[in-house]
């Protein structure tokens, strides 16, 4: 008999727990689990359990109406997901086994790790003890260094803390304020705390580009033989409204001698850049690489868990701690293949204990992306992950090379009474961006581009205007948002705040976290307020017109930035938890009842998306009678949803009486029996409705 003596060890992925398994000896196969060494390693698949949906809470919602809005349950209630219910089952039994005395949680070390296991552990009724795996790399000697190093459970109360307060402010605002605003307008709208005001951004930007009517400028170029001026006029502009005057301007100093009257050499240093946190991953990678910024993430993930390239990716800290000195001088000497010379320059540089690489202070839950040590030339890596990897190595290996050192040069060449500008760069030290080769100067050449090879001049130096050519352009409207443009305005949302004042206290005020930004980029894309246009993310007319419909405190910055430093304080251990889901509540309340009154906005009728047809069960829908019953994943619903029809019968919707889950098959012999009896109870249908009475046993 096995003895009451072994650990549970709860991973968030299959694919974690087996290299968590193989590290601690667990090898023997089991249903959901390995077994060996003392360890029983089990794991989610992402979230088994969840929060319920209203419907669930109460029957009576399973109707949209406004009369039944807001909803504020007293307490949030969890449920245990359908799809990953026997996994589910796994766990809870061996969380609740004799032969468990304690348990690991070992999901991912963040904010979502930590409420994925949290949900488990109280909808499995567990009150066994709980140490927690801390750690940033998936390689074996990260694994056992974590091990060797586990935590007590409440160290990270407060992060469970503030991971709830998001997980239920996300669910009190998306329910009430999705359900208050369909109704309003008979259009499925999705709303939500964070994409709404992110929407809110795009939406700002259209109107911005679509207000925009182009100006007309003109610019004069002297060309002085061995270099080239710009006419500025005597506040340093260079854009002339007037053609007729730049054409004179031309005209006059064309075959004239001019005089050097002003040479400036200022001599500049640019430190390396930062460590890569997420955020700033995605937009480069978005900028050099052109990957969206879910692309960035997944593949990242990959390299992390996977391939065991990089330490975790889902971090928003650009720092590494001081004890890390060691590791990474490892790292760079592991360097192989194209970034072996680049390790070896940098280690021959010095790898040194400096506060833009090393600073506790500025770490978080995690430090910033690197490498792990792990020789890449031993992994068979996708074209895409190499590049991504390659990104990664080539930043840590640039943060301990010298400073880019130049000269700017700056040149005013005098032709009667005209100045004409010469602007030049004279590279001293090519220091870090000698690891990027050629590939920052072409990045940054359309930036730079009245930046010459100038000769050596000075004041007095004579020269003759060989010929001047005038130049006709436009003004430009703002750009379209990017993944990397709208990652940077989502990090930094206080900016968007008019009030300067307000602006001022919110500077450092985020929406979404670097985990989460790209999926609610996606989000919008699917629900049809955004669309891609090549690199480009564009606000739909149905986008505008949300943003339209809703008012400030749902579509500003201002709002959910205040929600997001208050979720990191929590996390800190604050005691604003009380406070917040106040905030929320009101908030929530707040929006249904101005939904009520929202101005009158028309929303266009939406096409079927593509030729794809929505499969249907050929029967009419019970409730409006015009639609057909559809089915999709999670349930039955009518054609007609997008003109007002709420006929909604989820598939799971006799599984808390005791029912079984509703089938195509099934749903139709009710709707035409009414009354079906099988082996546990009787089903009984009505019009729209549907319910199950357990039989006596």
């Amino acid at each position: 008999a096995r003895t009451v003596d072994e650990i549970l060890v709860v991973a968030e992925k299959p694919s974690v727990a087996r290299d968590i398994a193989r590290v601690l000896g667990a090898s023997a196969r089991g249903e959901g689990r390995l077994t060996g060494g003392g360890y029983v390693v089990t794991w989610a698949i992402g979230h088994l359990v969840a929060l319920k949906e209203p419907e669930e809470l109460d029957e009576r919602y399973r109707r949209w109406r406004a009369e039944d809005l807001p909803i504020l349950p007293e307490r949030m209630q969890l449920k245990v997901l359908p799809k990953t219910r026997a996994q589910f089952s796994v766990v809870k039994k061996l969380m609740n086994s004799r032969e468990i005395r304690s348990i690991i949680c070992a999901t991912d070390s963040g904010r979502e790790g930590e409420l994925i296991f949290r949900y488990i552990y109280e909808q499995a009724g567990c009150r066994k003890p709980v140490k927690r795996l801390w750690i940033s790399s998936m390689t074996d000697e990260a694994i056992r260094a974590g091990f060797d190093s586990l935590r007590p459970s409440a160290d990270y109360d407060a992060l469970y803390a503030s991971a709830r307060c998001r997980a239920d402010a996300d669910w009190l605002i998306g329910m009430n304020a999705t359900r208050a605003y369909t109704i309003r307008y008979n259009v499925l709208l999705s709303i939500g705390r964070v994409q709404t005001p992110t929407l809110s951004m795009l939406v700002k930007r259209r109107r911005e580009i679509d207000a925009f009517v182009p100006k007309p400028f003109y610019t004069v170029r002297a060309d002085f033989g061995d270099y080239q001026g710009v006419y500025i006029d005597k506040k340093g502009e260079r854009k002339l409204e007037n053609e007729e005057a730049a054409q004179q301007i031309a005209q006059r100093v064309s075959g004239r001698s001019a005089r050097v009257t002003q040479a400036a050499r200022e001599h500049k240093s640019v430190w390396p850049p930062l460590l890569y946190d997420l955020t700033t991953l995605q937009r480069e990678a978005n900028a050099q690489l052109g990957f969206t910024a879910k692309k960035t993430l997944a593949t990242a993930q990959k390299l992390y868990e996977q391939h065991k390239l990089l330490t975790y990716p889902r971090t928003d800290s650009r720092y590494l701690s001081h004890d890390m000195l060691g590791k990474v001088q490892t790292t760079l000497g592991s360097y192989d293949g194209a970034l072996q010379l680049i390790g070896e320059q940098a280690l021959s540089y010095g790898v040194r204990m400096t506060k833009r690489v090393f600073d506790d202070a500025k770490l978080t839950d995690h430090h910033a992306i690197i490498p792990t040590g792990k020789r890449a030339d031993r992994v068979n890596l996708t074209a895409d992950e190499r590049r991504l990897y390659e990104m990664v190595a080539k930043r840590l290996a640039a943060a301990f090379y010298p400073n880019y050192e130049y000269d700017a040069l700056r040149v005013v060449t005098t032709c009667g009474e005209d100045d004409f500008l010469s602007t030049g760069k004279a590279v001293t030290q090519e220091g870090w961006k000698a690891v990027y080769g050629g590939d920052e100067g072409k990045r940054k050449k359309k930036a730079d581009d009245d930046e010459q090879r100038l000769p050596a001049l000075a004041v007095g130096d004579e020269r003759l205007c060989k010929r001047a050519q005038v130049t006709r352009d436009q003004t430009k409207p703002p750009k379209e948002y990017s993944d990397a443009s709208i990652l940077l305005d989502m990090e930094h949302a206080g900016r968007q705040i008019a009030d300067e004042e307000i602006r001022e206290q919110m500077k450092d005020c985020a929406l979404g976290t670097p985990a989460t930004r790209a999926a609610i980029i996606e989000r919008l894309i699917d629900v049809g307020y955004v669309r891609r246009s090549g690199k480009n993310l564009v606000a739909t007319e149905k986008g505008v017109h949300l943003i339209e419909a809703v008012p400030q405190e749902i579509a500003s910055p201002e709002t959910t930035g205040r929600w997001e430093r208050a979720l990191a304080e929590i996390a800190r251990g604050s005691d604003g938890e009380a406070r917040f889901r106040q905030g929320i509540a009101r908030l929530a309340a707040f929006l249904v009842e101005n939904a009520a009154g929202a101005p009158d906005v028309a929303f266009a009728k939406e096409e079927r998306r593509g030729k794809k047809r929505i499969p249907t069960l050929g029967v009419a829908c019970p409730v409006c009678g015009q639609g057909k019953v559809a089915e999709n994943s999670k349930g039955f619903y009518c054609t007609r949803f997008r003109e007002g029809c709420r006929f909604t019968i989820w598939k799971n919707a006799l599984t808390r009486a005791g029912g079984p889950m509703l089938t195509a098959k099934l749903l139709k012999l009710c709707m035409e029996k009414k009354d079906v009896r099988g082996s546990t109870g009787t089903i009984h249908y009505d019009a729209g409705q549907i319910r199950f009475e357990a039989g006596e046993r």
